[in-house]
């Protein structure tokens, strides 16, 4: 089995991706790819390719035979340092018939490492929700819920030394374990530092809160540092301001993760502020004593019109609606 110029089998690498590998061949897997950046950009180009074999593998046509040599000729030509993945891939791949689309992959394998050797630490890649909250993967395999008029940027160098992104927004982050390799987010001249734990972020109208949900976070403002724990949060309504401690002691933030809106002795005019950003409109109290009123319920992706109609139920209140305005009296 030929070795790559990483000191890594690429037959094992095919192995661990097919998840055949044994507890040890797993150490050593994982502990060579978080050894050096060379280590992890290889692995995740090589893991990319992968991906998008099995995808063209169940659809093509191609055959087999004049597909393989079109690509060795093509490879040749290249003098890429592909052809090592390809072919081993190839071989542990025939009951998928890669050969097939090979034609196809050699052009997604050659864009994918002259990419590689193009990208520099200063070319920032952006995520962004326009009308809908959406999840992405980033890089390092974290997970991120974006919500709708948000948006995350990191730079080439993303999971190099250290994983840094900035954003513009909310989002929640499901951050994968690395201690070696701090995950940070800066919004709003607001730091959030993690090696792994899950967590909400919101910067809006210059205002930022954490909130945390897993393991704890660190939170810096530039002169004050605090550690958050889970159910705990801290609001920042400027980048000078003293930073505080606090309970968090509802869900209502989770509501564009899963478009449930979950109220557990809510004062009114929470649960009418989220409604009126989740749903892009503008409804007022008539009533202030109203509005200080705790509210239970829960609501499972309904239309606005319902959840309206409970609320106006529950209050003994009526729904008008004035031009862009809807007022509960």
């Amino acid at each position: 089995m030929k070795e790559h110029l990483h000191d890594m089998n690429d037959d094992l690498l095919v192995k661990y991706l097919l998840r055949e590998t044994s507890p040890a061949e797993n150490r050593a897997v994982e502990s060579w790819i978080q050894a050096t950046p060379a280590n992890q950009r290889y692995y995740d180009h090589f893991r990319l390719i992968w991906e998008r074999s099995r995808e063209l593998a169940a659809t093509s046509t191609v055959d087999p035979d004049k597909a393989w040599q079109r690509f060795q000729q093509r490879v040749a030509e290249e003098r890429r340092p592909n052809r090592g993945i390809v072919r081993t891939m190839n071989r542990r791949l025939a009951g998928w018939q890669v050969a097939a689309m090979l034609t196809g992959v050699v052009a997604v394998v050659a864009m994918i490492y002259y990419f590689s050797q193009q990208v520099k630490s200063d070319d920032a890649v952006t995520l962004a929700a326009t009308t809908a909250s959406q999840v992405d993967t980033l890089p390092d395999g974290s997970v991120i819920t974006l919500n709708k008029h948000s948006s995350l940027s990191y730079a080439g160098a993303y999971n190099e030394e250290k994983r840094t992104v900035a954003l513009k927004g909310e989002a929640f982050f499901s951050v994968v374990p690395n201690k070696k390799k701090p995950f940070v987010v800066e919004a709003n001249g607001v730091t959030v530092t993690v090696t792994g734990t899950s967590f909400n972020v919101r910067s809006v109208n210059g205002k930022t809160e954490v909130v945390v949900e897993t393991g704890s976070v660190q939170v810096s403002n530039g002169h004050q540092t605090i550690v958050l724990s889970p159910k705990e949060k801290v609001s920042i309504a400027h980048p000078d301001s003293t930073m505080v401690k606090e309970a968090q002691t509802n869900v209502l933030y989770q509501y564009y993760r899963d478009k449930t809106f979950v109220c557990d002795e809510t004062p009114l005019w929470k649960f009418i502020e989220v409604l009126n950003e989740a749903y892009d409109v503008h409804i007022v109290i008539d009533s202030k004593q109203v509005a200080g009123q705790p509210y239970t319920a829960t609501f499972h992706n309904e239309s606005l019109d319902n959840i309206l109609y409970v609320i106006a139920e529950t209050f003994h209140l009526s729904v008008e609606r004035t031009n862009s305005r809807i007022v509960l009296k």
